[in-house]
């Protein structure tokens, strides 16, 4: 066997050798690679006997062309939006930086926060290398702009791998502008419950509005607050609106299409009004709790883990974060179903998802693009999968998933599944935080449901007519 040591000295020695002599010729750097040492098990046996032992092997890794233009190791700066970036992430970001000398600047900006900070930076042309968004067609055009904004990644090859539903959500006439790694169906947002809890109290999983509501009423009769909704946030709340996209497609098939061609308004559907009003409901009678408004998001497992409340809107991999922080509460404690007002019934799923965008003004293209490519290479998939309690799927070919007995009995349970609203219909998500506003004003009484629908008709209205949609100018 080759000294490996000896190997990189020389692999060094022709690397110099190489740099002298093109210094002597024309300045213009063709190809500059960097040779990376690392530490491998290598088993073989020794006299009968398997002996594993590390080896220092060597490898070369070729530098980003703008860090061979400047001699400098590059750092790539990438602003997104609190909760989306996961410690998986960070832990690959870091196996990046060791294997290309990248270095990934991560920039977290509070949720409430964030697209302001982002959309003021891109007007202004001051954006960073990476930016984070949501993905959906309604969303990159209008919200991100992502055609002039974000550069075109159709050609490379993790495209092919991603899950072609997240892939549409990413592309503009053919042309696809962005990554989408997340639990796009284990991530539906679905109720997760406390089993022991619904147990001890005789109750079953509801399969009507009033049956929810009826199971409310004796958890909080017996002092215990139903659902933990986190208002303050400004986001969260908002899920129990448009993610009943599938009940209200069912009620009325064809919606999402007439309301893409300004053929009918949110105001005029009659299970809209009824969800919303039993949303108001919900909080009216107490089922939120005395502190919704001032809940946060970030206190969701301490909560369900504390007891004091029986369920919460939240994905599969809900469960394995609380026994990650708080191991003596088991994950196998909680079950899930699907949001019951309007009594739905239909699992709603989104194939759109927090994304990545290269911003097209970028300085280091290369090592953002080489970003992207590690992140997506199967191994690092499945360390992003297995290392993220909160995603239970992937939305990539060749990820090895395990369900849980709760989680494949939600999928054995719920087979009609629909899209969520805000990725069904245009001029939904963007208004997102809006939304958020309005509902808090109807839960303290300074808006009502109707208010709410029109509101969101009018923002959709002013938002596709600032677009020059065709469907708003007949």
């Amino acid at each position: 066997m080759k000294n490996p040591r000896l190997l990189l000295i020389a692999l060094l020695a022709l690397t110099m050798i190489f740099v002298a002599c093109s210094s002597q010729a024309e300045p213009e750097i063709v190809e500059v690679t960097r040779v990376v040492a690392e530490e491998v098990e290598v088993t073989r046996v020794v006299e009968g006997e398997t002996v594993v032992e590390e080896v220092e092997v060597t490898r070369i890794v070729e530098v980003p062309a703008e860090e061979a233009a400047s001699g400098e190791p590059v750092t790539i700066t990438y602003l997104a939006s609190q909760d989306w970036i996961k410690d998986a992430e960070m832990d690959l970001a870091a196996q990046f930086e060791a294997e290309t000398g990248i270095h990934v600047d991560y920039q977290i900006i509070p949720s409430d926060q964030y697209f302001n900070v982002l959309l003021t930076k891109l007007d202004a042309g001051e954006g960073v290398d990476i930016f984070g968004g949501q993905s959906g067609k309604s969303d990159i055009k209008l919200q991100l702009n992502v055609e002039e904004n974000a550069l075109p990644l159709t050609d490379e090859e993790w495209v092919q791998r991603m899950n072609p539903l997240s892939t549409e959500q990413l592309s503009l006439d053919g042309v696809t502008y962005g990554l989408t790694i997340w639990d796009t169906i284990g991530g539906s947002w679905v109720i997760v419950y406390n089993k022991d809890i619904f147990a001890e109290h005789g109750l079953a999983i509801p399969t009507t509005y009033e049956e929810f509501a009826a199971a409310s009423q004796t958890l909080l009769d017996a002092g215990i607050t139903p659902i933990y909704e986190p208002v303050a946030d400004g986001w969260h709340h908002v899920l129990w609106f448009p993610e009943l996209g599938p009940v209200y497609e069912s009620a009325n098939p064809g919606l999402a299409e007439i309301l893409n061609s300004n053929e009918t308004t949110f105001t005029e559907d009659p299970t809209m009004l009824l969800a919303l009003t039993q949303l108001q409901e919900m909080y009216d009678n107490g089922f939120f709790g005395e502190d919704a408004l001032a809940n946060e998001f970030a206190n969701t497992e301490a909560a369900m883990a504390s007891g004091d409340y029986a369920m919460t809107l939240n994905r599969f991999g809900l469960p394995d974060q609380i026994e990650t922080a708080y191991p003596e509460v088991s994950a196998d404690s909680f079950g899930f179903f699907v949001m019951p007002l309007a009594d739905n019934q239909m699992w709603n799923v989104n194939p759109a998802g927090p994304s990545k965008f290269i911003y097209s003004g970028t300085t280091h293209p290369d090592a953002a693009k080489a970003y992207f490519e590690f992140l997506t290479r199967p191994e690092n998939l499945q360390y992003m999968l297995d290392n993220e309690p909160q995603f239970a799927l992937l939305n990539f070919e060749g990820v090895n998933a395990e369900l849980s007995a709760e989680q494949q009995a939600f999928v054995d349970t719920y087979t009609e599944q629909g899209t969520v609203y805000q990725t069904a219909v245009t001029y939904v998500n963007p208004q997102w935080m809006d939304i958020g506003q309005d509902l808090t004003a109807m839960f303290t009484g300074a808006a009502s449901p109707e208010d709410v629908l029109s509101f969101i008709d009018q923002r959709r209205a002013d938002m596709a007519t600032a677009a020059g949609d065709p469907a708003w100018q007949k």
